[in-house]
């Protein structure tokens, strides 16, 4: 089996994991309340028990009920599709998905998240990147 990051999750699989990580942890009966434009309970339970087969989610008991919680963090997700990302749109370049996020924003970035840049530019340089 795939490892959870390299599993294409549907619009409705990517909604439960966001509230799942907004929450820490979810009941299937919070996640349904949680859902705009909700599916029946029975059909967020089926996505659950999927996405747990998948890998992306675990639970634990609490009575009745199932807590489920996500395997992995959300950084080390997020981390994971910003390199697939940078691989299928950007060829593997950096510099290229940085124009591109600069370019295509509509907020200008403020002097703050210049001066992280430029930190981060600076450690990348001396860390030989």
């Amino acid at each position: 089996m795939s490892s959870p990051s390299e599993m294409h999750l549907s619009r409705r699989e990517r909604q439960i994991m966001d509230i799942i990580y907004a929450r820490g942890e979810a009941s299937v009966s919070e996640v349904h309340q949680a859902m705009a434009d909700r599916p029946s309970y029975s059909a967020v339970r089926a996505l659950m028990r999927i996405l747990e087969e998948k890998g992306h989610l675990r639970h634990r008991t609490e009575g009745t009920k199932y807590i489920y919680l996500p395997t992995r963090s959300r950084k080390e997700v997020s981390r994971t599709a910003v390199r697939r990302l940078l691989k299928t749109f950007f060829d593997g370049s950096v510099a290229d998905a940085v124009a591109a996020l600069l370019e295509a924003s509509q907020i200008k970035p403020t002097q703050e998240e210049l001066d992280r840049l430029a930190q981060l530019i600076e450690q990348a340089r001396k860390d030989g990147r």
